[in-house]
């Protein structure tokens, strides 16, 4: 919600009137000096929307603030030249509307568009979280991070590294909004009241790393623009897309990390698939390169790629991870129900750069049971699993 400045005012003030923590506000106004508010400045009220309002018999200012759980005195700061004591019948008014549900979209058939509108929704209630495009797919798609969060401590989670795991995508958006709304609302989360961690830690977000090949999988053969006879002829004419796994060349962005890279090349495919291909070099591709940017300049201090499925989390590579990463994955086994694997026949992923390269724990976590792409049916339970995993990234 958008309002402008008055005499007199400060961002403390609008903290009281419209009771969200100061530091949201702040942080939803990185253009305005705090300690400078001029009048007219347009300042943004996390958390609120405003609407339109037609008064109706028996109404009063004092009646609708009460049925709103809203300060009178919120009301006439949207209204200034409102005389409460002479409402008429089918007068319009504004109002300062409290978002009280979530407002992230169906997950089913998650594309990358509905992924921008989705963000794009998220960041007009609640502009803290802050978006920016770290680089671009083979096809030109922004690859987008966000951040939530006003601390030191830094920890990133990415999902959709594989196309037909685009359920992972979906899980992380749900939580950003349900991290948001519980800020703006005073409500705990599993008995977490979750200020004091938004204050100490800083969350970094990549919900789609592969949105090439994720629009692939969903709308299939069209949705590969120039590269459309490619797909098909690396997928064996086949239109249903369902196994492709890669990006829109048929290079497995997981397999694309210069850790021990070079054996997973000798025994996967040697050319294009929907899956496996490590490409011809390490970090031959755009996205790849785009997640090892991000995380070498930043100061990550551990890392969660999620994927699908088998319900377990992977935290080793060749012995390298710290000590800390067993307590962390006893954590999150705990809180998920998952299984934690130490070491597995798997090499040149993304966590296990991150851990042979900065000596920090690396999490692979995978999702629920089945056939990729999962049903969407197992969303909610995926959620309430992974729920676990993303608060405890705030409170470990």
């Amino acid at each position: 919600m958008e309002i402008r400045v008055q005499a007199q005012d400060t961002l403390w003030f609008y903290s009281q009137l419209f009771d969200i923590p100061l530091i949201l506000i702040t942080m939803s106004n990185p253009q305005v000096n705090p300690n400078q508010l001029q009048i007219g400045d347009r300042v943004n009220i996390p958390g609120y929307r405003l609407t339109t309002y037609t008064i109706q018999p028996n109404d009063s200012l004092w009646s609708l603030a009460n049925t709103l759980s809203l300060p009178v005195n919120a009301l006439l700061f949207v209204n200034q030249s409102l005389d409460p004591r002479n409402l008429e019948i089918g007068q319009k008014i504004l109002i300062p509307e409290r978002v009280t549900d979530l407002i992230f979209s169906n997950p089913n058939n998650y594309t990358y568009e509905k992924m921008l509108k989705d963000i794009n929704r998220l960041q007009e209630v609640y502009p803290f979280i802050f978006s920016r495009t770290i680089g671009n797919s083979v096809m030109g798609k922004n690859i987008i991070e966000l951040q939530i969060g006003a601390g030191q401590k830094e920890i990133h989670s990415n999902a959709s590294f594989h196309a037909n795991e685009w359920i992972t995508t979906p899980v992380l958006l749900k939580f950003i909004n349900q991290y948001a709304l519980s800020l703006t609302n005073n409500l705990s989360i599993r008995g977490l009241f979750l200020l004091p961690h938004f204050i100490n830690t800083r969350l970094s977000f990549v919900p789609m790393v592969n949105p090439d090949g994720v629009n692939l999988v969903i709308n299939g053969a069209n949705a590969a623009g120039n590269f459309k006879e490619e797909v098909l002829a690396i997928n064996n004419q086949n239109t249903n897309f369902s196994n492709w796994k890669a990006n829109i060349r048929g290079i497995d962005l997981n397999n694309q990390y210069p850790a021990r890279w070079e054996t997973e090349a000798n025994r996967k495919p040697n050319e294009p698939k929907p899956r496996d291909y490590p490409g011809p070099y390490p970090l031959s591709e755009p996205e790849a390169i785009v997640m090892a940017q991000l995380t070498r300049n930043s100061n990550f201090q551990w890392v969660n790629a999620f994927h699908t499925q088998g319900e377990e989390i992977y935290w080793g590579f060749e012995g390298l991870e710290p000590p800390q990463s067993e307590a962390i994955v006893n954590e999150f086994s705990r809180v998920s129900g998952y299984m934690p694997v130490r070491y597995v026949d798997s090499y040149a992923g993304y966590k296990d750069w991150f851990i042979q390269d900065f000596r920090k724990p690396g999490f692979t976590i995978e999702l629920g049971l089945g056939t990729n792409p999962l049903p969407i049916e197992q969303f909610d339970e995926i959620y309430e699993e992974s729920l676990g995993i993303l608060l405890a990234n705030l409170y470990l």
